[in-house]
Formats: C-alpha cells, sequence, structure tokens
C-alpha cells in the first residue's frame, strides 16, 4: 500500500513475512533532483517485490534516489543492497554503519547472536541454536556497499523539505531520526512506535542502552514536532503522550524485572522467563528461539542498567553471566 502523508512525502508499506511487526514502514520523500528513501525490509523476495512495485508505481528511478538507513536492523536495511546503483549514497548512522560493514564482511549478527545465547544462560536450557534458521542469516544481505556516515545536524534538503539528522541511540546505538523543523515531522524509524514499544534489547557490553534510551526519548520530547511517522503501526499525532507512555513501560519493566530476579542470583534467560511478555504464547516453553533471544536482550538490557545504577551485580561463570541484588 502507498499512502500520501503531505506533498512529495509517501509511505510504503513493505511486507513482512512470518514476523509480528507485520508490515515496515517506508518512506520516501520525492524529489525532482534526487529523492530520498527512507528504510528498506528484509532481503526477501516478498519485499523486494513490493518495494519494486511501489517505486515504479511512484515512477521513482533508483539512479536518481538516495537511501537513508535509521538503523541496522535488517527489516530497515536488508534491500539495501538490491537498491544499490552506483552513485547513490546510502546514509547510516556510524555505530550502526560499523555493524552493516562488519555483518557484510564477517555475518557478524550471527556471531553476535550466538555469543549471547550463550552468556544469557539460554543454551543451558536446552535451547537449539542452528545459524542457518536464524532470521539475521536469511534476511541480510552481505554484498558489500559503500556507506556515507550520517552525523547529528546533517541536513538533507529534499521534497522541498530540509531534513535534520537527529541522533537518538537506545534500540540500537547508530540510530537516527531525520526531523522537519517547518512542517513539525520526525521520521522516527524504530525510536518511537504507537501501540507497541520498540525493543530495547543487549548484544553487547559496550553500552547501557536503556540508559541512552531514555535522554533520547526526552531529546526528541523537547523538539518542535507534531507529527511522527514510525517505521511500524500508526503514525502518531501526540508525541509526547506516546513517549511519556514509552518511559513508563520501562519503569514498570525494571520492577518486572526486579521482581523476576528475586534475592537469588539468576542468569538473563532465568529472569526472562519469569517476566510478564504481552505474546500469545501460554509460557516460556512455547515461546520460539528468535523470540527467547529477543526475550533475554530485553532482560540483558534492563539489568544491565540495573548493574550500572549499582542496584544489582553482575557475575561470570564458564562464560554464563548471573545477576544478584546488592546487598
Amino acid at each position: 500500500m502507498i499512502e500520501r502523508i503531505l506533498p512529495n512525502i509517501y509511505r510504503i508499506e513493505i511486507p513482512l513475512p512470518k514476523n509480528p511487526l507485520r508490515v515496515l514502514n517506508s518512506y520516501l520523500i520525492k524529489d525532482h533532483d534526487r529523492s530520498l528513501l527512507v528504510d528498506t525490509g528484509f532481503n526477501l523476495e516478498a519485499c523486494q517485490i513490493a518495494m519494486d512495485q511501489a517505486l515504479a508505481k511512484l515512477g521513482i528511478n533508483m539512479e536518481e534516489t538516495d537511501l537513508f538507513i535509521t538503523h541496522v536492523h535488517t527489516d530497515h536495511s536488508g534491500l539495501v543492497q538490491h537498491l544499490f546503483r552506483p552513485g547513490i549514497s546510502v546514509w547510516m548512522g556510524e555505530d550502526d554503519a560499523e555493524l552493516f560493514q562488519s555483518n557484510m564482511r564477517e555475518n557478524l549478527f550471527i556471531s553476535t547472536a550466538a555469543k549471547m545465547l550463550h552468556r544469557s544462560g539460554l543454551l543451558r536450557e536446552g535451547s537449539p541454536y542452528r545459524p542457518q534458521e536464524e532470521a539475521t542469516a536469511r534476511y541480510a544481505d552481505r554484498a558489500e556497499v559503500p556507506i556515507n556516515v550520517v552525523h547529528e545536524g546533517d541536513k538533507f534538503v529534499r521534497g522541498g523539505y530540509t531534513w535534520q539528522a537527529v541522533s537518538t541511540p537506545g534500540h540500537t546505538v547508530g540510530h537516527m531520526c531525520l526531523f522537519e523543523t517547518g512542517q513539525k515531522i520526525l521520521i522516527a524509524g524504530d525510536h518511537i512506535l504507537d501501540k507497541i514499544t520498540p525493543n530495547i534489547g543487549l548484544w553487547s557490553f559496550k553500552h547501557d542502552l536503556l540508559g541512552l534510551y531514555i535522554p533520547s526519548l526526552d531529546k526528541v520530547a523537547a523538539l518542535d514536532v507534531e507529527l511522527v511517522l514510525p517505521g511500524h503501526r500508526n503514525i502518531i499525532t501526540d508525541v509526547r503522550g506516546r513517549i511519556d507512555e514509552i518511559k513508563q513501560h520501562h519503569v514498570r519493566r525494571l520492577q518486572d524485572v526486579l521482581q523476576a530476579l528475586g534475592e537469588d542470583k539468576k542468569t538473563a534467560a532465568q529472569v526472562a522467563q519469569r517476566m510478564r511478555w504481552d505474546l500469545s504464547y501460554r509460557d516460556w516453553d512455547e515461546f520460539p528461539l528468535n523470540q527467547k533471544m529477543h526475550a533475554c536482550a530485553e532482560a540483558l538490557a534492563h539489568l544491565y542498567h540495573l548493574v550500572v545504577k549499582g542496584q544489582l551485580t553482575m557475575s561470570e561463570e564458564a562464560g554464563v553471566l548471573y545477576f544478584q541484588t546488592t546487598s
């Protein structure tokens, strides 16, 4: 489906097969000189067909269109290689650009997932690990594509609008949004979503992602934004109200983590299976492996944030991390 949001601004719905998110919102800023396409969909045939058909219907020539990728996750970056043409620019935040290029060289997503599975304690539960079945293995593309790093404040004049890059770390370290001051529009990627909360999952310990995410929400709340174009689900008009809801969600999630942890030391997997999840599965055993992985990554993000805040201790035994309340 193609929806005209404002003159020269279009939302393109890209299906995400067998994924609970169902659809990616890709945004096209149409320009007589060089258009800008924001986010792409998985590297899957269904996504390719939907994107190609939409661009053809809108009269877009990819040789005259640049790409802006809000973040590295494969539902947003998977079609970069398919859409790339010599001479076009692909823009991405610095940390995510490095991860994207490392994955093209080494399939880093898979090795990172494998390491997290072990450190979270999930493998100790007997969960099978089959890299060839993981979404990152199937949906990412390893072909080399040159990436241009976008920085805070960089401007893109497209479609009669001036878009300013806004760094919003949290969902990923290099997550970037685009803010149009005149029309007060924010193309938000997965920084702010309606109805569902962006996943804050920890896959390495270089950063306290939740500690980055909350200030990023406050940063956007301070902008003069009236319309949020998110990467999934509905367009948002009450941005500050939605930000307050997301912040309260994480307050409750931290309390949930502490309750699930209790007094004894536990792994992230042991905590995750005791947490409350708004999912249709009856219990932890019904969770697919990919869902368990993301649940553990989210548990880790909240556990590690509490470690940084001094409320928990973190120890390691045989490569597995354990968490416990401070005495």
